[in-house]
Order: C-alpha cells, then sequence, then structure tokens
C-alpha cells in the first residue's frame, strides 16, 4: 500500500483545514480520493484487485474544518475523537473543564484531553464556535470517530 493510515488521517486533516472541495492521489497500486462538503469529509481508498486487500481501507467521516460561510443555526459541527481512549474534559480532577456549553472556542483551543496508553494528548478545535452540547462524561472510553462536542459556527 502506498500510504499508511496516519498519512491518510494527516492528508484528510489538511485537505479539511484547506478548504479544497477534492483530492485525489493515485499511485501504481493504490488510489484515494478526498471529498469535502460543508458538514463531511468523504474519503474514498481502493486499490486493484491485484494489491493486497488491506489498501482498501474504509476510514470512517471526519469533520470538517473548512470555513462555513452560510451559518444555518439548525447544523451544527461535531468535533469527533482522533483516537481510542478515555476522555478527560479537565488536565486533572482538581481543575476546571477546558471548556462548558455556551462557551465560545476559537480554532487551535483545548477542548480535552484523551488519554491512550498513558499518554495525554490534548485534542484542539478545528472550527471556531460556541460548545453547544458535550456528549461525553468525563472519565468515559471513547472510540475512534466518536462524537465528542457539538459546536454552533458564530
Amino acid at each position: 500500500m502506498g500510504m499508511d493510515i496516519k498519512q491518510i488521517q494527516d492528508l484528510i486533516k489538511f485537505v479539511s483545514k484547506s478548504g479544497v472541495n477534492e483530492v485525489s492521489i493515485e499511485e501504481k497500486d493504490f488510489k484515494i480520493t478526498i471529498k469535502t462538503t460543508q458538514e463531511n469529509t468523504n474519503v474514498v481508498a481502493y486499490a486493484p484487485a491485484a494489491a493486497p486487500v488491506a489498501a482498501a481501507v474504509a476510514i470512517p467521516q471526519v469533520a470538517a474544518a473548512a470555513p462555513v460561510e452560510v451559518v444555518d443555526e439548525t447544523k451544527y459541527i461535531t468535533i469527533k475523537s482522533p483516537m481510542i481512549g478515555t476522555f478527560y474534559r479537565s488536565s486533572s480532577p482538581d481543575k476546571a473543564s477546558f471548556v462548558n456549553v455556551g462557551d465560545e472556542i476559537q480554532s487551535g483551543q483545548v477542548l480535552c484531553i484523551i488519554e491512550a496508553m498513558k499518554l495525554f494528548n490534548e485534542i484542539e478545535a478545528e472550527v471556531s464556535g460556541r460548545i453547544v452540547k458535550v456528549l461525553m462524561d468525563n472519565s468515559q472510553p471513547v472510540e475512534y470517530d466518536q462524537p465528542l462536542f457539538l459546536v454552533e459556527a458564530i
């Protein structure tokens, strides 16, 4: 396979942040297409039948960070977990939560921590907006791509 899963995830993030609508990469044994809309980033990855089946990886949808020009209040941006781990709302039990419902957030602001294999990963917002809902409880296990926060673009 021409790209590993980490490279694909990095590419998806880059495409989402850049605001590009579609990117296709084709190598002799591998092709990947990433299409973004205001709501989602869709990834289609496949390889010819002669290539190993592992190359045909289904990637879950990732919340797009492309700028939203028209604000429709009925549509919220979902911030999802980039990894499997344990969700923490604050840096330690005696500290305040990073964000609460109603807080205005900026792109790059730390929203939570996900602990995976004793590593504490700060999860940053890829969008600016207002926290509408916190979807996880503190110390809860989370799956890859699991929704964590709902954000209203402002």
